[in-house]
């Protein structure tokens, strides 16, 4: 999974192509659980590009898209936001992929 690196790069990636954002933080108990299942996640949805937000980094980023709790994600194509699933609860790898297929 790529790290972001600056807003612009939010802002790039967000206009162009399909992405999905995961907005975390490295003292999330509940991003440390769905760290191991990502990569399978990744590799069953190779038509996004994953990018991991980190929410202490880039907390501006997390308020202009009103992501308050973590771990979240948000999905784009070519500036459209997809979808999003966005909460402060614990994700089971089930429930991300029910979000994913259903954008």
């Amino acid at each position: 999974m790529q790290q972001l690196q600056s807003e612009e790069q939010y802002e790039t990636l967000k206009n162009e192509g399909k992405h999905i954002f995961l907005f975390s933080a490295d003292w999330c108990g509940d991003c440390r659980v769905i760290e191991p299942i990502l990569p399978e996640i990744e590799a069953e949805f190779p038509e996004f590009t994953f990018i991991h937000v980190d929410r202490d980094q880039f907390i501006d980023v997390c308020a202009a898209n009103d992501v308050f709790g973590i771990p979240s994600f948000i999905a784009y194509e070519n500036g459209k936001e997809l979808g999003r699933f966005v909460s402060k609860d614990r994700k089971t790898q089930q429930e991300i992929e029910d979000f994913i297929q259903g954008l």
